[in-house]
């Protein structure tokens, strides 16, 4: 008899639902978008209730595809967007407000003023993030001195705090289980790197009760069962949770120390495997726990990464198609960008919601540069996915200067990883040779692992690393001169972005 895991998959705009066997056969997938809201400049929200729908369609979906009942799910495992927050009351289980994103800029003067206090330094040791609205505990914050209806269910003893995955899990579980795991935990300012447990003094500085964050456990551990859903039957274990760039670097089978991985989804994220001890970078780069298989207490149980984020990445794709209204679907960027040899040195600088690593810069607008009247529109479909690169290859060099060492490859994955254009562009950018997997849905796969070893489908990650297969390779192409060259032209328009007011 097989044995069948469920994935949920919950990103930015939507919930993907992956049902998979012990040998990793794709038995079905569903996906289901869901809005994001925009209630001022620089803000970005989520309503709990429409992920909670869209989870509920696509697991039903999923299970319809597949021609499975509920009760043939073995484990399930979540990954999700890391930094974004929900509030909820715990004794009823009822979001209390709109979920605030990751992108979300709004706490930009309470990380001012934090630094100001000379702060920074403290929650990098502490932490390994910098202090920049893109994490949650200045979100937490923000929504404890605005809210009113949060502030007193803060007062009263019922409010619970937690990142996507620690809201699904009281959502499936019945509202019984508040609780997270290191991956998602290390992404809110508020957990400490070596104690491993979230800290009162990193709370006393953002100004918000410990009180309110979830029970941390291991990434494979023993996250509650379902009970009372109407797609799922009671008693299934949710036995595996990472956030979803962790959980892609476990996709990847990037087990061992000095494997990375690229993930160009909403945003782009490059992580580096570090192994049972952090590495703290000098170029503004985060640290942060990759995964904990076991025991909190015991450092061979955990392991760390180095990680580079860009906020924009195919959502810079979605703008180009929606906001300016160039193209009509996603893909046909690739074939438009196709119809020219060069962008004609239109340079496009993707800072849509601010500048993330290495540059740090919330106040960063986007912009075009280089552009003639001899510009096309095809040029700038190729400037577009040509941005979305060159942030990577800031990314990367900052990464090979912290670690001592140039990588020899890198895996790529995520939707926009099937753009080959921009997959070619990247490798020749970065002069190293490009690794895609047959399944491209990594994260996905990163969840099922994280399920399967917490359930003992799998016993350890050398089984994880030997399925592992490749899709596809890109071999750069550019002279050091070339890469020089165009590198250079990518510094000179991010030179331009970081004047911007």
């Amino acid at each position: 008899m097989k044995t069948y895991l469920l994935a949920i998959d919950e990103g930015t705009t939507g919930t993907t639902a992956v049902i998979m066997d012990e040998a990793l056969q794709l038995i079905a997938e569903a996906s289901i978008d869901f809005p994001q809201h925009f209630p001022q400049p620089g803000w970005v929200e989520h309503d709990p209730n429409e992920i909670w729908k869209a989870v509920s369609e696509s697991v039903s979906q999923a299970l319809k595809k597949a021609d499975l009942k509920g009760s043939a799910i073995a484990a399930i495992g979540i990954t999700n967007q890391r930094e974004t927050l929900v509030f909820w009351d715990k004794l009823t289980g009822k979001t209390l407000s709109n979920a605030i994103v990751w992108q979300d800029r709004r706490t930009a003067e309470l990380c001012e003023s934090l630094k100001s206090q000379s702060l920074e330094k403290v929650f990098s040791k502490a932490t390994g993030l910098l202090l920049d609205p893109y994490f949650s505990g200045t979100k937490a914050a923000w929504a404890l001195a605005n809210w009113p209806n949060v502030k007193k269910a803060e007062k009263d003893g019922r409010l619970a705090v937690g990142t996507i995955d620690s809201y699904l899990i009281s959502k499936l579980t019945g509202n019984s289980r508040h609780v997270t795991e290191p991956s998602n935990a290390s992404r809110t300012l508020a957990f400490h790197l070596e104690k491993r447990a979230f800290d009162l003094g990193l709370c006393a500085a953002l100004g918000v009760p410990l009180s309110i964050w979830p029970e941390v456990i291991p990434s494979n551990g023993a996250f509650g069962t379902t009970k009372g859903l109407n797609f799922l039957p009671d008693g299934i274990p949710i036995t595996g949770a990472l956030g979803d760039q962790q959980a892609a670097l476990l996709g990847q089978a990037c087990t061992r120390p000095g494997r990375a991985k690229c993930t160009y989804g909403t945003g782009a994220f490059l992580l580096m495997n570090t192994g049972s001890t952090p590495v703290y970078s000098k170029h503004r780069l985060l640290t942060t726990i990759a995964w904990a298989l076991g025991d909190l207490k015991d450092d061979k149980n955990i392991t760390y990464a180095l990680e580079g984020s860009t906020f924009v990445a195919g959502a810079a794709v979605q703008w180009f198609r929606d906001g300016l209204g160039l193209i009509e679907k996603a893909s046909d960027i690739e074939a438009l960008a196709a119809t020219v040899e060069t962008s004609e040195g239109v340079t496009f600088v993707p800072a849509l919601t601010g500048l993330g690593a290495p540059h740090w810069s919330p106040d960063s607008t986007g912009l075009f540069t280089g552009i003639t009247r001899g510009t096309k529109k095809s040029h700038m479909a190729r400037a577009v996915l040509e941005g979305i690169a060159f942030q990577i290859s800031d990314l990367l060099a900052a990464m090979q200067q912290d670690i001592g060492r140039p990588l020899e490859s890198l895996n790529v994955d995520g939707g926009a990883a099937e753009n080959n254009m921009l997959m070619q562009f990247q490798a020749d950018i970065l002069g190293v040779k490009l690794k895609r997997p047959r399944y491209i849905e990594t994260t996905s796969l990163g969840a099922i692992f994280a399920a399967g070893l917490g359930a003992g489908v799998w016993t350890d990650l050398a089984e994880v690393e030997k399925s592992w297969k490749l899709g596809r390779e890109f071999v750069p192409n550019f002279s050091p001169t070339e890469r020089g060259n165009e590198i250079n032209r990518w510094r000179n328009a991010v030179a331009r972005a970081l004047l911007r007011p």
